[in-house]
């Protein structure tokens, strides 16, 4: 978590130069290639219709969970985005249950929402970059399902493979928007930089814990991440938030943790 939000910190300083798709390209590309000579997956040959169509889904949602993401990082801070995005997840770690219990971490998270908002908070915020923030969090929770079910068969060759179809979904998007702008040779170490921390070594991590640990487990830690962007936000990107979006950031925390922790094996 303190990687990605550190990769997301400096991938925002590339926006005024190619954009928020053209910084989701490089981030991607680079990650694929960094991953693919570390990882070297295909000594796990990518077999079976099954498995082949979760890889791929994995891998589709991971490109549009990133553009979305960096799309919303364009015009709201990223403590914000992280925790609109989360509710991807809270709403994996609560499917299904019919429990009377989970309905309090639902009406937590529906709180913390509600303090978020422009008209609650005081603070101007742009509807749209919330709404694709929110976008990405449905991404993100496509994300969790499918990379459990692609990690289980191919280990961690599934972040490499994933990242690897990611990029050839925001490539033609990414090229239309930046164009050759893309190849510009003083964006190459901020690039690098960015495909390590906020690509390489979070996905790597992230499929090697999805398949060592109980969901629960994981979305209980993962819950932390909103504070996480908060935090590198205030410090290196100096975003400020006021009280109540401090305290809708904290609900949010609380929701998602307690639905992983009482969420099924």
């Amino acid at each position: 978590m303190a990687s990605l939000q550190f990769g997301a910190t400096l991938a925002k300083s590339m926006f005024p130069t190619v954009g928020a798709l053209g910084t989701t390209t490089l981030r991607l590309a680079v990650g694929a290639m960094l991953m693919m000579l570390v990882l070297r997956p295909w000594r796990t040959p990518v077999s079976g219709r099954g498995q082949f169509k979760a890889l791929l889904a994995y891998g589709v949602s991971l490109g549009m969970m990133n553009m979305l993401f960096y799309t919303s990082l364009s015009t709201i801070p990223l403590g914000i985005a992280v925790s609109l995005e989360f509710l991807g997840p809270l709403i994996v770690a609560l499917a299904g249950s019919r429990r009377v219990r989970d309905i309090v971490w639902v009406v937590i998270a529906a709180s913390g929402l509600i303090l978020l908002l422009p008209s609650v908070s005081g603070v101007d915020l742009d509807p749209v970059g919330m709404l694709f923030a929110l976008a990405a969090g449905g991404c993100w929770a496509l994300y969790i399902v499918f990379g459990k079910k692609a990690g289980s068969a191919y280990g961690t060759s599934t972040a490499a493979w994933g990242t690897l179809i990611a990029t050839l979904v925001v490539l033609p998007v990414g090229v239309w928007t930046a164009g050759s702008t893309l190849l510009n040779a003083s964006l190459i170490p901020v690039a690098l930089a960015v495909g390590v921390l906020s690509t390489a070594i979070p996905f790597t991590l992230e499929v090697m814990a999805l398949t060592r640990m109980p969901a629960s487990v994981f979305g209980m830690m993962l819950s932390l991440e909103p504070a996480f962007a908060a935090l590198f936000g205030l410090l290196f990107l100096h975003e400020q938030l006021q009280g109540l979006q401090w305290l809708g950031i904290a609900a949010v925390i609380v929701a998602s943790a307690g639905a992983a922790m009482s969420s099924r094996r």
